[in-house]
Formats: C-alpha cells, structure tokens, sequence
C-alpha cells in the first residue's frame, strides 16, 4: 500500500492535541482566502506575543486547504 503525503495529513489531522494552554482555531478555505485568513490572524496575534503559528495544514481533494492556527490564550 502506497501511503501520499495528503494521507499522513489526513490522519495526523484527526489527533488531538493534550491540553498544551494553546487555543486553536481550524478553518477550511480556497488557496488565496486562507492565506488572507492566516495573515489575518498573525497580524491580531502576534507571535512575539502570543507563540501563534500555522500548527499544520492539508490539501483536500477539491483543492481547498484546510489549516489550524495557534496562539496562546494571554499575552502577558
């Protein structure tokens, strides 16, 4: 059996995370709206202050892409 990277991503994406104090928020768009939306999200949560980052994401079929953001609840 022949294993794509897709299906890694497919299988990993169904794991949950222990409760690590990140909030994450999974969101499912075309190419170019999920690059805006990431954006979006880096610039209200800052990495400096929040560790925020792209925690994965996956091509789906119809070419969509499906990723998960993190930040940390509190920028203290």
């Amino acid at each position: 059996m022949v294993f794509r990277p897709r299906d890694l991503a497919s299988r990993m994406g169904g794991r949950r995370k222990p409760d690590d104090g990140y909030l994450r928020e999974t969101f499912t768009l075309p190419r170019d709206k999920a690059r805006a939306r990431a954006r979006d999200f880096l610039d209200r949560y800052p990495k400096a202050a929040y560790m925020s980052s792209v925690e994965s994401w996956r091509e789906l079929p119809d070419g969509d892409i499906e990723f998960t953001m993190r930040r940390l609840a509190s920028a203290d």
